[in-house]
């Protein structure tokens, strides 16, 4: 990982969004004000200050077509305390991100 950063507006919206679709209230998923960027950023994955160790499932998951056609998977998972752990991105080519996707262009699965 690399170093922590102040969280995007952006993805703050798309993660109340996501959150908002399954029914969970995002005031009872804190964000942490600083994140960590995977891969340097490349596909947009960021860890949210959850316990990496204690993984306990995915929130939701999201599909995203970007601007060059190439599918990508989203996924909001969080810890066994009920914190956000991840907003991660998986790109099927695994080439950079290079349109953020904005609520009303991701999908639910």
């Amino acid at each position: 990982m690399n170093q922590r950063r102040p969280i995007r507006e952006q993805e703050v919206a798309l993660i109340h969004h996501m959150l908002q679709h399954v029914q969970l209230n995002p005031a009872d998923y804190p964000i942490d004000e600083l994140v960590e960027e995977y891969e340097g950023g490349k596909m947009g994955s960021i860890s949210l200050g959850g316990n990496p160790e204690a993984y306990a499932g995915d929130v939701v998951r999201v599909n995203y077509i970007d601007s060059d056609q190439t599918p990508v998977v989203i996924t909001l998972t969080k810890d066994e305390r009920n914190r956000l752990l991840d907003l991660d991105f998986w790109k099927v080519d695994f080439s950079k991100l290079l349109e953020y996707p904005t609520p009303e262009k991701v999908v639910f699965q």
